[in-house]
């Protein structure tokens, strides 16, 4: 596409994904994931979920998230702590992502994106690159009333067999959220399907980064393009 600077990740090892809840990370990153996994079976994944632990929400995140992350490994923690108030529970959000830094070394970091403006969604985004400085953080939009829906820079395409098998997947993993108005095939698909035209393909998730690194030196090798990093400014 022109105009447009393709970047990718070759050599992926390890990605680190976090949700405030059970379903963020399938609904803001499910399509990417399904592409990304998609033939690396040694990919190691970690997730850290925020709240749902000791409920039916965790046992739906587990099955969600090895099938989306299929054939990858997926090590998963699904914390406790209370939905809606995660911004009185700051030390202890701040804590889980350290231990979860602490544990992991990731290559690429899916996170909530900082204008999101569900506070335990928002919480979660600016806590992440104050941990994970290092590594490229992709802040993903999660479809939902509050209208928060931005200008996004980075764009996954998706083919269509993807896109609707995250459609499907979030429909089959998650039947507690089946009584929504907004958790819907028809509204997943459609969301795809704009972020799809904003840079010429039928279907796409989109990403939000703060910051990018570049390498403009000359070198004998072929020029590198660098991921976008997200980082504490």
């Amino acid at each position: 596409m022109p105009g447009v600077q393709a970047v990718s990740f070759p050599e992926l090892r390890s990605v680190a994904l976090l949700g405030a809840h059970c379903d963020d990370i399938a609904i803001g990153a499910g399509g990417a994931l399904l592409t990304l996994c998609a033939g690396r079976p040694g990919l190691d994944v970690h997730a850290l979920v925020l709240s749902g632990g000791s409920t039916e929400r965790a046992a739906e995140e587990r099955a969600a998230l090895d099938e989306f992350c299929a054939p990858a490994r997926v090590e998963l923690t699904v914390l406790d702590l209370p939905d809606g108030r995660m911004p009185a529970h700051w030390d202890a959000v701040k804590d889980a992502v350290t231990a979860l830094r602490g544990r992991v070394t990731p290559d690429l970091v899916f996170a909530p994106q900082r204008h999101d403006r569900h506070q335990d969604h928002r919480l979660l985004a600016e806590i992440v690159p104050t941990v994970f400085r290092d590594q490229p953080v992709l802040g993903y939009e999660i479809l939902k009333w509050d209208g928060d829906l931005g200008q996004p820079a980075v764009y996954q395409e998706l083919t269509a067999e993807t896109a609707e098998a995250k459609a499907d997947l979030l429909a089959k993993h998650y039947p507690s959220q089946h009584g929504r108005d907004w958790y819907t095939r028809d509204a997943f698909l459609g969301l795809a399907r704009l972020r799809g035209v904003q840079q010429h393909t039928r279907y796409a998730e989109a990403f939000y980064v703060d910051k990018l690194a570049l390498t403009l030196a000359a070198s004998p090798a072929a020029p590198a393009t660098t991921a976008p990093t997200r980082r504490a400014g």
